[in-house]
């Protein structure tokens, strides 16, 4: 009777740890961005951070999230609203990326593309595509628990931008884009039967949209049905110049009638690119999607969305010709309740026993255990110094820890401690980095004449260009804090450091983000040492900060 006790005391233990970790995570709120105004108003972007190709599906009365994850693992994250404003990270519906063996070393740009949702039989699909093997389809009956492993719905290369649609009569159909990269097309929106399980392809598929010539580079397909229409609604003329699309018919197969729905105009949103029509429990119809800002990745974005002669009016449509502009200010979607003000957490004490989701996405590869360690109760997330046989530079190393840009404006600060092992501590380092096509870190190490902190700066990473060092200064010892403000518009990097958490000094020189193929820039933590270095050498991590 007592070790049942016991037992069920443990439980409980456990239970309450998991729920405090979960309830840090969802009531997070950003000192850098906010879009809800506390007014009753929201402003764009909804979300300032890089989840890029968002998909949107309400499920009762909550909304969920996700995005193209690309390389980074683990994959597919799991945001959660209320209110379609206040959005917190719940999780990663893929732990791992398949075929493991090809990721589990980076595959910068490729893997996740833009994944689309969908519901049915009370369950929670993502279809996503990988551009070099096809479409994938993953399903749970909770968001927040384990997902299925992944099931190939149609093979093949070059095949992108999935939404599948189950029909009034329980039929069920896929359509997609073309990557012209690996399919040798694109500008070509496709349509497959599918059985009636959504788990594999039946027919050979028939194109409903050529957009050669009026439309180029149409893509971003996403099925929905209105007053008897089928509706595919899609982005056309590039990721940042483009406009967005409703095509409409009776025929799910069409022949489609096309209008122009959405443009830039004279704003500063370009694109505006991809996203996701989501209507309220009251019936307001929006739309999501996101916007292009290079370094900064793409940001998501709200619209309000009216219908005029059974077309959707996207955004503000001040002239009354069908077509609107993006708003960057408006009023909050009426959904019956006011829910808290939160964010997708950002800095991470690293107290609880896992690390934040927002770390969890953004390992390089599929992940290996032995790279970090965060035992319960240190008070420290500990990082490996992993030998690593890439080359000249960190362009691909799997092993770097990083998280998007949260807001045009911050600042990151990092404490750390190095520690060195068997007194072996040549060709081993670590630090705060921020990385994408070019990067730049500072970093903590150790030799025969004491600790040193260092500024590097790599330009052509991705063709392999050699890292440069740009300053380097002796420390009092082994923790430091490190510091980096970036500030908008153009992604300008300022690093500093402290001895004592206090007065930080300037180093190196100034530094401009660029992005990776895909995605934005990125910023975090590393631990490493040259290859075939003898083990040993780690560095703890205290807590890593988002400030202004």
């Amino acid at each position: 009777m007592i070790k049942n006790i016991q037992y069920f005391i443990l439980i409980a233990v456990v239970t309450l740890i998991e729920l405090s970790s979960l309830n840090a995570q969802s009531s997070y709120i950003s000192k850098v961005w906010v879009s809800d105004n506390g007014d009753g108003t929201y402003k764009n972007p909804v979300l300032n951070a890089d989840y890029s190709d968002p998909d949107v599906i309400r499920v009762g009365d909550d909304f969920y999230m996700t995005a193209s994850s690309f390389n980074c693992t683990p994959g597919l994250p799991i945001l959660h609203s209320r209110d379609m404003i206040n959005w917190s990270i719940i999780n990663h519906a893929l732990k791992r990326q398949i075929p493991e063996e090809s990721f589990n070393t980076p595959q910068q740009g490729k893997g996740v593309w833009a994944p689309s949702f969908a519901y049915h039989n009370n369950e929670l699909y993502i279809y996503y595509p990988d551009p070099d093997y096809g479409i994938y389809m993953i399903k749970t009956k909770d968001p927040a628990g384990e997902w299925s492993q992944p099931v190939m719905v149609l093979p093949g290369k070059g095949i992108i931008d999935p939404s599948v649609f189950w029909d009034d009569d329980g039929k069920a159909y896929l359509s997609v884009a073309w990557a012209a990269s690996r399919a040798g097309v694109n500008s070509l929106l496709t349509v497959f039967k599918m059985n009636k399980d959504g788990t594999s392809v039946i027919d050979e598929g028939k194109h409903v949209y050529d957009g050669h010539g009026v439309d180029h580079t149409v893509e971003g397909p996403k099925f929905y049905k209105r007053n008897g229409y089928y509706y595919i609604l899609c982005p056309a003329g590039g990721v940042a110049t483009g406009w967005q699309l409703a095509l409409r018919s009776k025929n799910i197969f069409g022949p489609y009638e096309r209008k122009v729905v959405m443009v830039q105009g004279n704003t500063g949103i370009n694109g505006p690119h991809q996203g996701a029509l989501v209507q309220t429990t009251k019936g307001s119809d929006w739309f999501f999607h996101f916007q292009d800002k290079g370094a900064y990745g793409r940001v998501v974005h709200l619209q309000p969305v009216q219908w005029k002669n059974d077309w959707p009016v996207i955004g503000d449509d001040k002239d009354g010709d069908g077509t609107g502009v993006p708003v960057m200010q408006f009023k909050k979607p009426d959904i019956g309740n006011v829910y808290p003000i939160q964010t997708p957490a950002e800095s991470d004490e690293f107290n609880n026993d896992g690390l934040g989701l927002q770390w969890q996405w953004q390992w390089q590869a599929n992940p290996k255990i032995q790279w970090s360690a965060l035992i319960r109760k240190s008070g420290f997330l500990r990082l490996f110094a992993v030998p690593s046989d890439t080359g000249r530079n960190l362009w691909s190393v799997p092993n770097l820890l990083l998280q998007k840009f949260p807001a045009p404006s911050f600042t990151a600060t990092a404490k750390i401690k190095w520690n060195i092992e068997w007194d072996v501590y040549q060709n081993k380092k670590a630090g705060l980095i921020i990385i994408g096509d070019d990067y730049v870190y500072l970093d903590i190490h150790k030799t025969d004449k004491g600790f040193f902190i260092t500024q590097v700066i790599c330009n052509d990473a991705v063709g392999g260009g050699p890292e440069r060092t740009i300053e380097t200064r002796a420390l009092k010892d082994s923790v430091v804090y490190l510091r980096v403000h970036v500030s908008a518009p153009d992604a300008s990097c300022v690093f500093s450091y402290s001895d004592d958490g206090v007065r930080f000094n300037a180093i190196g020189i100034p530094f401009v983000a660029r992005p990776v193929k895909w995605t934005g820039a990125k910023i975090g933590l590393f631990s490493v040492a040259a290859p075939k270095e003898r083990i040993g050498g780690y560095a703890d991590v205290d807590w890593f900060r988002i400030t202004k």
